[in-house]
């Protein structure tokens, strides 16, 4: 009597599919020594071919080790030392051709500047621009400006150029004050 009491409060309530939901996926967890294997269905890689890549004696693959378990997804296994660098030239040119339009946001560690709504110097229509700085090398391939007017449309291309032109020539200028041509 007791048992069929408890399952029904288990069909029943949140709890008990919380409780069904976590024992169902920790029986997904194998155990079996079979994590990395060739048609084992682990999308985290490693395995047998992770250490085989190691190539001669004494050297150490440096390959993450396979999560074992979908509780090893929870667990902080970031370096916290590793950063994503930008180039900080075209950076600070950024904030300085674009320096009419107020920051939003600004997020050096993803290279993503977000400028509100402003009016360019000498009048025309105002804009609102979203700067991705992608990569630490003083490069045109390194910026993407996406610019819209105060409509929600996105802004001409020609304009967008002359946008990324005047932040990578005010970038060159900077490196070349700071002496590292």
């Amino acid at each position: 009597m007791h048992m069929g009491l408890f399952m029904s409060i288990l069909r029943t309530s949140a709890f008990g599919l919380s409780l069904i939901a976590i024992l169902g996926l920790s029986a997904c967890g194998g155990g079996s020594g079979s994590v990395g294997s060739a048609g084992s269905g682990n999308i985290f890689g490693g395995g047998a071919n992770a250490q085989q890549q190691g190539g001669g004696l004494g050297h150490t693959p440096e390959v993450e080790e396979p999560r074992e378990t979908i509780w090893d997804l929870f667990k902080n296994v970031d370096d916290p030392n590793t950063t994503v660098e930008v180039n900080r030239y075209i950076w600070n040119a950024s904030l300085d051709v674009l320096s009419f339009m107020p920051v939003q946001a600004a997020d050096p560690f993803s290279g993503i500047i977000v400028f509100g709504l402003g009016r360019p110097p000498g009048g025309g229509a105002a804009y609102k621009a979203t700067v991705y700085v992608r990569d630490p090398a003083l490069d045109a391939r390194s910026l993407s400006v996406a610019l819209y007017t105060s409509g929600g449309r996105p802004a001409s291309a020609e304009a967008v150029r002359k946008v990324e032109d005047a932040i990578l020539t005010r970038a060159r200028q900077l490196r070349i004050r700071d002496g590292k041509l």
